[in-house]
């Protein structure tokens, strides 16, 4: 089976994973929790490519995680904001970093102690 049919099989893991399971998305996602939603700051935090980065978002837009607003009209730039859909995957990226900080030799990040900014996004 391909990557890209992972999609069409009934199981909600493999459609979960077919929308966020690839290289790049979470990581867009844990900084758009983080407050980050323009392109640059994106890009900056992430390391990422200009054409990976607008498929990805692209891609999240689609899928109805992020929204995309514009907050310049004049040179058509735009924001990328969590909706609803994006923002229930708030308990699924904590336990993903539960699990990392028990079992990887990574650090407690700096966000999961300052839960506060996650509440916001309720």
């Amino acid at each position: 089976m391909k990557w890209s049919e992972t999609q069409q099989q009934n199981c909600p893991v493999a459609q979960t994973l077919a929308m966020i399971g690839d290289r790049w998305t979470l990581l867009i996602i844990r900084d758009a929790f983080l407050g980050l939603s323009r392109f640059e700051q994106f890009q900056k935090s992430l390391g990422i490519t200009r054409h990976v980065l607008a498929e990805r978002l692209k891609r999240l837009v689609e899928e109805g995680i992020l929204e995309k607003q514009s907050y310049i009209d004049r040179q058509q730039r735009f924001e990328y904001v969590l909706t609803a859909k994006g923002r229930d995957l708030k308990p699924i990226l904590m336990a993903i970093v539960e699990w990392g900080v028990q079992w990887t030799d990574a650090e407690e990040p700096k966000f999961y102690l300052k839960k506060e900014i996650l509440e916001e996004l309720k």
